[in-house]
């Protein structure tokens, strides 16, 4: 975007408008009109004020300077030269204080009049397009810059231009346009900037290029490797176009360089993992996640961790989880879980721990109370607690579905009784 100019860009812009160059001869307010313009210089009295003019600038002095211009033009007469000199100095004050509204109109008062020099004359009609896209007037910009593309010689067309109309017209949303003018841009550079690419890239995603955006964005990748944000977009790029494999190898090279700094980034790598096949890997960058505070210690985070765990067959792992799990938890849900476990490794005592748990907390539904107390019934009986066991059991045959079982277990609990009474 435009800035304010420095004293010493002023200056030169003056001097280019000054200087004594012979008759140029190029296209002005149409394409295929030339314009001859005829050489000019300024008396010394004009010199003297102008300068003057350059030290108020120079000091920031921006009103004083405003003003010994515009004494300086009301005595210029039909002087069309020194009107257009004039004026464009207006217009720098102006732009130097950021009054970009009154910059712009003496911007085209000094090309209108036509009398400036070629180098100076080009300069402001492409500074006019820039104000133009500063003010939000995209069309007007757009139609001021293809003005300036067919009057400037084209040995002095950069690609900064072609990447000021890929800007317009990203404005205008006119993507197919804009991709046309940023790749222009990017093949005339020897170093294309960043942000070029950038752009490029929104326009890809704006059309739905995916495969075009990933090429982008793997050039960004290989450029400025430590930009976290080209790491992770390239791997939802890749899932998006069911690169799976790549998707992951991304994120997981951007994990073992430490870019991975926030809670959407390890709940998504940990996903990738997962959908991999991989527990083992999505349990350890969730886990490690968390403990390192990256990740909230929620009870869906926790609970995620230990079904991974599960899932890799890491059942100790998996109960440290469900345990972090249950401390967050209100209700007795995850506490049931890790009774389940529990249960299956015969770790008879955590296991009437964790049922209590479960039972004591509640919200367990109909379903899953019954499930409880069938399983507390069950650790009860191997600790040698009968009559506890037999009340949970009893508890347990009053819902349908673990009526059978808990009928079985007290049966089994009365011959247990009766052979150790034999």
């Amino acid at each position: 975007m435009p800035r304010a100019i420095s004293h010493i860009a002023f200056i030169t812009l003056f001097l280019a408008a000054l200087g004594t160059a012979g008759p140029a001869l190029a296209q002005t307010a149409q394409c295929d009109t030339e314009r001859d313009v005829e050489a000019r210089a300024l008396d010394e009295l004009t010199w003297k004020q102008l300068n003057r003019v350059y030290e108020e600038v120079g000091e920031e002095n921006f009103d004083a300077a405003y003003d010994d211009l515009q004494n300086m033009l009301r005595r210029a007469g039909r002087d069309a030269y020194l009107q257009a000199v004039l004026y464009q100095a207006l217009a720098q004050v102006e732009w130097s204080r950021r009054n970009y509204d009154a910059s712009l109109a003496h911007f085209e008062r000094a090309v209108e009049l036509d009398t400036l020099p070629n180098q100076t004359h080009f300069a402001l009609m492409y500074q006019i397009a820039q104000l133009y896209f500063m003010n939000e007037r995209y069309q007007d910009a757009l139609d001021a810059l293809a003005l300036w593309f067919c009057t400037v010689p084209q040995d002095q067309v950069t690609s900064h231009a072609y990447v000021l109309k890929a800007s317009i017209n990203i404005q205008k949303e006119d993507f197919p346009a804009a991709l046309e003018a940023i790749d222009t841009a990017i093949a005339m550079d020897d170093e294309p900037k960043e942000s070029w690419y950038q752009t490029k890239l929104a326009a890809h995603l704006e059309l739905r290029q995916y495969p075009e955006a990933a090429r982008t964005l793997e050039l960004l990748v290989a450029r400025w490797p430590d930009k976290k944000t080209y790491w992770t977009q390239l791997s939802q790029i890749y899932y998006r176009l069911e690169q799976r494999d790549r998707a992951l190898a991304t994120m997981a090279l951007a994990y073992r360089k430490g870019m991975l700094d926030k809670q959407s980034d390890l709940t998504y790598l940990s996903s990738l993992y997962n959908d991999a096949g991989v527990p083992y890997k999505a349990a350890e960058v969730l886990e490690q996640g968390i403990r390192a505070g990256v990740v909230q210690a929620t009870k869906s985070h926790w609970t995620m961790v230990a079904e991974n765990w599960y899932s890799a067959e890491e059942l100790q792992k998996a109960l440290v989880a469900f345990r972090e799990a249950g401390a967050v938890d209100p209700d007795g849900d995850i506490d049931l879980r890790r009774g389940f476990i529990l249960v299956d490794l015969e770790d008879w005592p955590t296991a009437l721990e964790a049922l209590n748990d479960a039972l004591e907390k509640g919200g367990l539904g109909e379903r899953r109370t019954a499930e409880a107390y069938l399983l507390r019934g069950m650790a009860h009986f191997n600790l040698g607690r009968f009559e506890a066991a037999d009340d949970d059991w009893r508890r347990a045959a009053r819902y349908d579905n673990t009526r059978d079982a808990a009928r079985q277990w007290i049966n089994h609990l009365r011959e247990e009784r009766q052979r150790r009474a034999s």
